[in-house]
């Protein structure tokens, strides 16, 4: 499955134009909310360097995991130390946001960050400035594939959100299986970046995930890695990635 082309005006130097604004508190790490990542996004790896897509970016919870370099300059704004900071989708900014055609709502951590040193609070009082953007290849250094299993999950029901894919950091198919499963059991994408499967009668875990990437079709096979005594709510770490 290949993701939505989208046309937008490319620079000389690979960054594509874009605009951004940003949200929660000033310091704040976003919001995992629309993927499923919830408070992941204040802590490692994401550090709070999120942002919210609108709908060109956040493509239905396919663009959910992307990471994208954002920078802006000073031609356009004094304010900004030129430097590209890396942000990770977490989250959807719908309505207005759709106004342009590439949006990022930042975190107040991010959006700072763009800033030249000691300038982060009169950058966000700009509040809506001009960028450049380009997508990037998330890195999560000897950090495995999580799983957070969604609160809706019950002994017949099994989903949850799928986070630190490295790489294209999207999901293009997922999919689970046990000892007795007979075979891999194919998942639907149920909102942002959770997937879930109907479980059959019988059938119980520990349960192994596979998940493909939707650019480069990699796949990566965590085995056992969510327990049989699962928790709502809980984080399971694998240790493979793709």
């Amino acid at each position: 499955m290949a993701s939505q082309i989208i046309n937008s005006t490319s620079q000389s130097n690979g960054f594509s134009a874009g605009v951004a604004t940003w949200y929660d508190s000033p310091t704040g790490p976003g919001s995992g909310g629309a993927c499923g990542f919830e408070n992941d996004v204040a802590y490692a790896p994401y550090n709070g360097m999120t942002a919210a897509g609108n709908r060109n970016i956040f493509q239905s919870g396919k663009g959910c995991g992307v990471c994208y370099q954002v920078k802006c300059t000073k031609a356009t704004n004094a304010l900004c130390s030129e430097n590209p900071v890396t942000v990770t989708v977490t989250n959807e900014c719908p309505g207005t946001c759709n106004n342009e055609a590439f949006h990022f709502d930042l975190s107040g951590i991010a959006f700072g960050a763009l800033a030249n040193p000691g300038q982060a609070d009169p950058m966000r009082k700009l509040g809506h400035i001009d960028i450049e953007y380009q997508r990037v290849q998330c890195t999560y250094s000897n950090i495995g594939i999580q799983f957070k299993i969604d609160i809706g999950s019950n002994a017949n029901y099994l989903a949850f959100a799928i986070e630190f894919v490295n790489g294209d950091g999207d999901i293009g198919a997922a999919a689970i299986s046990s000892s007795n499963s007979n075979g891999w059991l194919s998942m639907k994408q149920s909102w942002g970046a959770t997937w879930s499967v109907g479980i059959p009668e019988g059938v119980s875990g520990p349960y192994s995930v596979k998940v493909t990437t939707i650019e480069s079709q990699k796949t990566a096979i965590a085995n056992n890695v969510i327990p049989a005594n699962w928790s709502k709510g809980q984080n399971y770490r694998s240790n493979v990635n793709v």
